[in-house]
């Protein structure tokens, strides 16, 4: 009778109205601290063996005349914006595939994004300097 209780006490746990929603932050914490470090500054665990070595992602807006690209960033972290010196980023566009949102870049034109990346990018904007 224990057993039953504790896989019933299971189900209800995992069940969908008691699961926590994945965050922005909880996605930064699996995909990009390791390398980009928990404040955004380039200085993950990894980032000492990485070549080349992780962007302080803190300052995105200051290396562009103090503009934050959200299509640039979410293209970067996705895998479709490969820069022309490489980089050790794998593309994590298929991890954050699911539902979408409308997004609209600045031209006007709401295209479906996957609601994780334009949060993921949102949770890096904030962490500009300045």
């Amino acid at each position: 009778m224990g057993s039953f209780l504790a896989a019933a006490g299971l189900i209800v746990a995992c069940s969908p109205e008691t699961m926590q929603a994945t965050t922005a932050r909880d996605d930064y914490m699996e995909f990009c601290v390791d390398c980009h470090g928990p404040e955004g500054k380039g200085d993950g665990v990894l980032a000492q063996v990485l070549t080349p070595r992780p962007a302080d992602l803190t300052q995105i807006s200051d290396r562009n005349d103090g503009k934050f690209s959200q299509s640039y960033v979410m293209s970067h972290i996705d895998g479709y914006d490969t820069p022309q010196s490489g980089t050790a980023m794998p593309p994590f566009g298929d991890l954050l595939e699911g539902k979408t949102v409308l997004y609209d870049s600045g031209d006007g034109i709401a295209t479906p994004t996957p609601e994780r990346l334009v949060a993921l990018m949102e949770y890096i904007a904030s962490l500009q300097d300045g």
